[in-house]
């Protein structure tokens, strides 16, 4: 997975130097087209490694193969056992296959949204699960349990003003503390 970005960076220079090597082939030196079409082969190969059609292609004829209409060393092989088993049903899919599967399924899923709106979660639950609790969000900002959350904002307010750190009486720790508060008890 990790490898995925550089392969993608030198696809993306040989499908440059294949345009680049085709302009020149056409125009100064035929021979040229030679060597572009040597970059051109390298770039689709990466191309189809990097979208996982490789490995799903190897798979497919391994299996083929295995299910028993496969030719094994020239011959037919109809024994039971070997290379002629059969068909895997547990398989275990390699790490590219993996990878190519996981990619499909977030693009399909909408991919990049899902995970930022998953990190926001998380992100969420861990400030909540080390936040202050309700009652002491609500003693922190000097309301009642149960204010409605216009109350919330205007008690927030006026406590920042009171324990902002640019104040003269001002404490950071405790505009972290009342901030965490105002976290607590907004829904935003």
């Amino acid at each position: 997975m990790q490898y995925d970005r550089v392969i993608t960076g030198v696809a993306a220079v040989f499908a440059v130097l294949t345009a680049t090597l085709t302009v020149v082939g056409l125009l100064v030196n035929p021979a040229v087209l030679f060597l572009a079409l040597m970059f051109g082969a390298s770039t689709y190969f990466m191309y189809y490694h990097l979208s996982g059609k490789m490995a799903s292609d190897l798979y497919e004829r391994v299996e083929r193969r295995a299910a028993g209409g496969g030719r094994a060393g020239g011959r037919r092989n109809t024994s039971r056992g070997g290379f002629g088993a059969g068909p895997r049903e547990n398989r275990r899919r390699t790490r590219v296959g993996q990878a190519a599967q996981q990619a499909r399924q977030a693009r399909q899923r909408g991919g990049r949204r899902q995970r930022t709106q998953q990190r926001q979660r998380r992100r969420r639950t861990v400030q909540q699960s080390s936040g202050p609790t309700v009652r002491e969000a609500y003693d922190r900002l000097g309301l009642d349990a149960g204010a409605d959350q216009t109350a919330v904002k205007e008690a927030y307010r006026e406590r920042v003003k009171e324990v902002h750190p640019d104040t003269d009486t001002g404490s950071e720790a405790e505009f972290k503390r009342v901030k965490a508060a105002y976290e607590t008890l907004t829904d935003d």
